[in-house]
């Protein structure tokens, strides 16, 4: 990768054993003199779903963005598989906001633009678009204005994009955090769908409910700090730091 050779995804063949380790080391954010985020080192690899958790202000968002490579640390490195990623890392991972961004277009415009430059030629671009709308349950609206559409359908579009690039790492900051249960329900199995067809799925989340129910591993976070991770289950059942009983205490963490 350092000669910027990475190759567009390969549509359709997304192989979990291909899937290269993303590593952050020594990574600090530092703004105004006040340090945002402080982590060692951290690695996201293998399959599973990671859920990162944490008190407001924790920093998961940042970390997420960091790590994702739309934040520059103030210090530290990302590393992907062997070597330091390049802007055309972007074509490996998908990111989706709590809010969604979209295109001032059509549904199926929005992820047929993602599609073509990502390189694919645009009959095939509109066909694969096609079928992942049909996939999100949202082949119907496909003309449709993005923005008229209601939130639950903006977030399962925004989704649809990233997934129809079939990343090999998808990151997800609090996507359902404004949703209904039946459009969070729906987010819900589309990110299930894509953890068992081979995307490592990282998300940040607020709602132990949805912690429960799809994390494989926990990332607590505190003060900027990684200060516990490990099982979701082991989690759950006994958390290992202070802070993080007091959090599923449901008291106050400063």
């Amino acid at each position: 990768m350092p000669d910027g050779s990475l190759t567009p995804p390969r549509f359709g063949q997304l192989d979990k054993a291909s899937i290269r380790p993303l590593r952050g080391l020594n990574l600090k954010v530092q703004r105004q003199g006040t340090l945002l985020l402080d982590v060692p080192d951290i690695a996201i690899e293998g399959e599973g779903l990671s859920v990162i958790m944490g008190p407001n202000g924790a920093g998961k968002s940042l970390l997420l963005r960091v790590l994702a490579g739309l934040v520059t640390p103030s210090q530290g490195q990302i590393h992907w598989g062997t070597a330091l990623p390049q802007r055309r890392l972007t074509l490996r991972l998908g990111f989706v906001f709590q809010k969604p961004v979209l295109l001032r277009r059509s549904a199926l415009a929005n992820v047929t633009y993602a599609l073509k430059a990502a390189g694919l030629p645009a009959g095939a671009a509109r066909e694969r678009a096609m079928a992942v709308l049909e996939q999100a349950r949202l082949g119907a609206m496909a003309k449709r204005p993005a923005r008229v559409l209601s939130g639950g359908e903006q977030q399962r579009l925004a989704l649809a994009r990233a997934l129809a690039l079939e990343p090999e790492v998808l990151f997800l900051d609090e996507p359902t955090a404004s949703l209904d249960p039946a459009s969070t329900l729906a987010i819900e199995e589309m990110v299930l769908a894509a953890r068992v067809a081979g995307t490592r799925v990282v998300l940040v989340c607020h709602d132990a409910g949805q912690a429960h129910r799809l994390a494989d591993e926990v990332i607590f976070m505190h003060a900027g700090c990684v200060i516990e991770r490990g099982p979701a289950a082991a989690f759950f059942a006994q958390p290992q730091s202070p802070q993080a009983r007091a959090y599923q205490a449901g008291e106050i963490v400063l």
